[in-house]
């Protein structure tokens, strides 16, 4: 297997822009008072952006797909931990289409 050298470009590109966004985020939120607003917003981040991201493949896919959407939602929710819900739900979603 090779990797076009393009490929690679537009990676290290996506890497770049990603680092300057999450580091830009944390330079600027030091100058936010972090008020109970403000952090309760903070709080919902990570399962408002599981359902963007979760959400349009749910809408496209079936019924493995919707499962998984529930289960990332769930798991999120009784854990706080966005990577475990994302591992249960890709195991929900490989379990139901092995069947």
């Amino acid at each position: 297997m090779s990797l076009d050298p393009d490929v690679l470009v537009a990676i290290l590109l996506m890497a770049l822009a990603t680092y300057l966004c999450r580091a830009g985020g944390f330079f600027l939120m030091r100058f936010v008072p972090i008020t109970p607003r403000v952090e309760a917003g903070l709080r919902a981040l990570p399962i408002a952006l599981m359902g963007a991201i979760l959400g349009p493949i749910a809408w496209n896919g079936g019924p493995a797909e919707w499962v998984g959407l529930l289960v990332a939602i769930v798991v999120m929710r009784l854990t706080k931990n966005e990577f475990i819900a994302v591992l249960l739900a890709i195991a929900a979603v490989a379990g139901i289409r092995a069947f």
